[in-house]
């Protein structure tokens, strides 16, 4: 099992260690350490705050291959979530991984589009489908057009307030 180390934990290593040296020599800028890289793979996780999880989940595997639930956690009875809500769940878009959960404190933030998953389409019907899919009771904030980067481009945000960006090179 890989380990993991929170940042501040890590900061304090760095620090303790001597991992940061400033050079005696003035054409040398400081060095850095980089011996120690974080080896866990890194995954999405998407905070629901509206007990949505779980059909946000399903939607999202519903629309892309080689996607499915690798593992969920449910809350209890007795517990701070609503019973049978998502405590913890990972799942797996076209292989790549990502985490959800039913928060149960209602947090004066959600999603924000400047954070948002990015899709490279193979093809136009790819694009089209998924566009029109993920925008259906959502947003769209870029209609599929081209703008002069790509192909064709479209930026939407999903009913759940999650945002997609879809690509076609």
């Amino acid at each position: 099992m890989k380990k993991i180390i929170p940042i501040i934990s890590l900061m304090l290593m760095l620090l303790s260690n001597s991992a940061i040296s400033q050079s005696t020599d003035k054409t040398e800028s400081s060095k850095i350490d980089t011996s120690i890289k974080a080896t866990g793979q890194i995954a999405t996780f998407l905070t629901f705050q509206t007990e949505n999880a779980e059909q946000a989940m399903n939607f999202y595997i519903s629309l892309f291959n080689n996607s499915e639930i690798i593992d969920v956690k449910r809350w209890g009875k007795d517990s701070p979530g609503k019973e049978g809500t998502i405590m913890h769940a990972t799942f797996s878009l076209n292989g790549n991984l990502f985490m959800c959960s039913d928060s149960p404190p209602i947090h004066e933030w959600g999603f924000t589009p400047a954070v948002s998953n990015f899709v490279e389409c193979t093809n136009e019907q790819e694009l089209t489908q998924l566009f029109e899919k993920l925008s259906d009771q959502g947003k769209v904030m870029m209609p599929l057009n081209n703008y002069g980067f790509s192909q064709k481009f479209g930026f939407v945000e999903d009913q759940f307030g999650v945002s997609w960006q879809l690509n076609l090179k």
